[in-house]
């Protein structure tokens, strides 16, 4: 049970850490979620609009992937 204590409390920290961030890049004027390659779509009626942030899950993507290797070549 105590390692179950540990991986919640490790990504209670995880999840402020990123919330943190977010906030630093908003006041550095970082457009997270309004990168280029982002898709946003509005009806003509302006009732319905569709947003998808290809760009920004990409460049997600490639910076989680570069974490883990790192991570990862610290655990050997």
């Amino acid at each position: 049970m105590a390692d179950f204590g540990k991986m919640i409390l490790g990504l209670g920290l995880l999840l402020v850490a990123v919330g943190a961030a977010i906030l630093f890049a908003d006041k550095l004027h970082i457009p997270i979620g309004r990168l280029p390659g982002d898709i946003s779509w509005r009806s003509k009626s302006g009732n319905t609009s569709v947003y998808f942030p290809l760009g920004t899950c990409i460049v997600l993507s490639v910076v989680l992937s570069l974490v883990m290797w790192i991570v990862n070549s610290f655990r050997r």
